[in-house]
């Protein structure tokens, strides 16, 4: 059976897809550029292969995009939360500053997805929750010196990331 061209895909399903996201998305604007976006991601797939059902196929693409969307909103909104409460400005920053920053916070989760849960969770519980070394041994049922070995392999793993390897 010979795969459909991308044209034939969108002109057969790509209502089905539009409509298919304009109930799951908040606006017809949000569901378009979705819509779109599936395509574009499909377009960058090298030997596309949909078999028989192409809309099961369109329908996890775009629901992988939806979650991705809903990320980078809750990042946008915790980013202005936080900015506000730091500069107790009433304006927002620019969408260009929002935009940058949601991008670090994405960066900086995939950084910190990447390392070991008990060595990303000793960070976080340090870092964010404020507490101290015997509080997280405590936590995570090791030692304290065990603790300290977890926070300085997720810094030299940050370091390495920002940085490069350290010679």
């Amino acid at each position: 059976m010979a795969q459909p061209s991308l044209d034939s895909l969108y002109r057969a399903h790509g209502r089905w897809l539009l409509d298919w996201l304009a109930t799951r998305a908040r606006t017809h604007g949000n569901a378009s550029d979705l819509a779109q976006e599936t395509f574009c991601r499909l377009a960058e797939q090298s030997g596309l292969r949909l078999h028989s059902h192409p809309r099961r196929y369109l329908a996890t693409v775009a629901r992988r995009l939806l979650i991705d969307d809903a990320r980078r909103k809750a990042s946008e909104r915790a980013f202005l939360d936080a900015y506000t409460l730091l500069t107790g400005h009433a304006q927002q920053p620019g969408p260009d500053r929002v935009a940058e920053a949601v991008q670090e916070l994405c960066a900086v989760g995939e950084l910190l997805g990447q390392l070991p849960p008990r060595v990303r969770s000793a960070l976080l519980m340090s870092r964010l929750d404020g507490l101290t070394y015997a509080q997280i041994a405590t936590e995570l049922g090791v030692s304290a010196s065990m603790v300290k070995q977890y926070i300085a392999r997720a810094l030299l793993h940050c370091y390495v990331a920002a940085h490069g390897n350290p010679d």
